[in-house]
């Protein structure tokens, strides 16, 4: 019987075309090297810079993104928000560890799983995210595990709730957040600061990094947020978020999910072929 020789098609030929001149050193140094065919078709589909290809790539290897996951983090932007909060974690922490903690916070946060629309209250917001911890964790991102919301403190008979208690694995370190749905102000970061220090002091073990604290709020004026940062003891950030859907001109810009999946199908070779190396 004759053996069965893969061919590809004019589809995969353009791909394979713009995969070689994506990245023309040696695959197995390069992270894209540790994915599927059909991530690599989505990177070159949705991104033009090389620089944020890689970053895409290296992210999916890491944490072992599936191929759906991948084309979310593209279109909500997740590099450009990675890092972007304003915080004081550099006068804060030493070294390496100050560049750790700036990773974790994104700014904006984008909460449009929620499906919420207009103003809210502060409880509901934190029901919503809370209600939704799966999808609440992925936009946190990779290393988040949740310890719980309303977390009760009794400080010589004064009780006081940090609204969302987190432990990043990664980074061996508490992560208190607050929310707050209205705009920052100063008075909220000596709150979070106080929150922080507690948590420092009853719950972080020895080998445990620096608990730090991320305040979420609605909208806020940068200089405001770094006047304030500058003179409290704890790390922390303050990032915004939101929750509206995108605007009509760039949903339409967007594909559809059937032709996402049709596109993403005939990208994948049929059953008993194998793919290309």
């Amino acid at each position: 019987m004759e053996k069965c020789q893969w061919r590809p098609a004019d589809g995969n030929l353009f791909y394979m075309r713009g995969f070689a001149t994506a990245w023309t050193d040696p695959i197995v140094q390069q992270a894209v090297g540790q994915l599927p065919w059909g991530h690599i078709t989505v990177l070159l589909d949705k991104l033009d810079n090389q620089v944020d290809r890689d970053w895409y790539a290296a992210a999916a290897a890491e944490h072992g993104w599936s191929r759906n996951v991948l084309l979310n983090m593209i279109m909500n932007r997740t590099q450009e928000r990675t890092g972007a909060a304003p915080s004081n974690f550099v006068q804060r922490l030493v070294g390496q560890d100050s560049e750790l903690a700036q990773q974790v916070a994104k700014d904006p946060y984008n909460f449009e799983f929620l499906g919420l629309s207009g103003e809210v209250a502060e409880r509901d917001l934190e029901l919503a995210l809370t209600s939704r911890i799966a999808e609440t964790l992925r936009e946190l991102g990779p290393g988040f595990s949740f310890v719980g919301r309303q977390v009760h403190f009794d400080v010589d008979g004064d009780d006081f709730y940090i609204d969302m208690l987190f432990f990043h694995m990664d980074q061996n370190r508490y992560v208190v957040i607050e929310l707050k749905t209205g705009k920052f102000q100063p008075e909220y970061a000596g709150k979070l600061n106080f929150y922080v220090a507690l948590v420092d002091d009853m719950l972080r073990r020895e080998h445990h990094n620096e608990t730090i604290g991320i305040l979420v709020c609605g909208t806020k004026n940068d200089r405001s947020v770094r006047y304030s940062l500058g003179r409290s003891t704890s790390p922390m950030a303050v990032a915004a978020y939101t929750y509206d859907k995108l605007p009509a001109s760039e949903q339409q810009a967007l594909p559809n999910e059937s032709h996402l999946v049709a596109a993403l199908e005939w990208a994948e070779p049929d059953e008993g072929q194998a793919e290309p190396t």
